[in-house]
């Protein structure tokens, strides 16, 4: 095969890898598949009590940490209370930094120290009495945004239910005269009344029956 038959055949390779390419960018300009739709079928695996939507993480879900104080780990709270330390002072009498000092902080009122500012929304939760006690430090520590809105920290939360316990728990030893536990078996006050039991039906559920008045005593007859 001399010179000639072989400009042709790559000639013929490199015309075929020009319409190879140019095929493709037509179709990448004529078909644009939607990848964000949800899948037609559906596995069964929606939270059924929120309009098909996807049911909520673990960490996303708020646990009660007063069952778990009484056996926390102190000593693991500690390591995790290291991650305080960048705005936070732990030692009796240490000054405020980014945020106000922790000594004594279970159990004390929210934005009670004057020299501090605190954002709007702790102040707020200050005016209305309310106290860093296991339950709110739990929900804080959770996710700190969610509980106290505007707030300055930045930090993101603690997602594990038995870290935060250690690290209350931690906390608590931060203080001369320590908050007690609560019972072993104490859990925190619900915020919100129960949701009524879903019938299936859409009505309302029906009222507990009215009890039957009980029968008229009879007089007894004369003598």
């Amino acid at each position: 095969m001399d010179g000639f038959e072989w400009n042709k055949v790559l000639m013929g390779l490199i015309l075929a890898l020009l319409i190879g390419k140019v095929s493709g960018k037509v179709a990448e300009l004529l078909v644009h598949p939607d990848l964000s739709a949800p899948n037609v079928y559906s596995h069964g695996d929606a939270d059924q009590g929120t309009k098909g939507g996807a049911a909520p993480a673990a960490e996303d879900v708020l646990e009660p940490i007063e069952p778990l104080l009484a056996s926390a780990n102190v000593q693991e709270g500690e390591k995790i209370a290291k991650k305080c330390l960048q705005c936070h002072v732990l030692e009796k009498g240490g000054a405020n930094k980014q945020g106000p000092h922790l000594w004594d902080v279970v159990n004390r009122p929210i934005a009670h120290d004057t020299t501090f500012t605190y954002s709007d929304g702790a102040m707020a939760l200050g005016k209305e009495g309310k106290k860093w006690d296991y339950a709110n430090l739990n929900a804080f520590l959770h996710k700190p945004r969610n509980f106290i809105k505007g707030t300055k920290m930045s930090f993101v939360g603690v997602s594990k239910t038995q870290e935060r316990a250690d690290l209350i728990a931690y906390l608590r030893t931060l203080s001369d005269s320590p908050t007690p536990l609560p019972p072993a078996g104490a859990a925190a006050p619900a915020t919100t009344p129960p949701a009524a039991p879903n019938t299936g039906s859409g009505a309302a559920p029906a009222s507990p029956a009215t009890p039957a008045p009980a029968p008229a005593a009879q007089s007894p007859k004369a003598a």
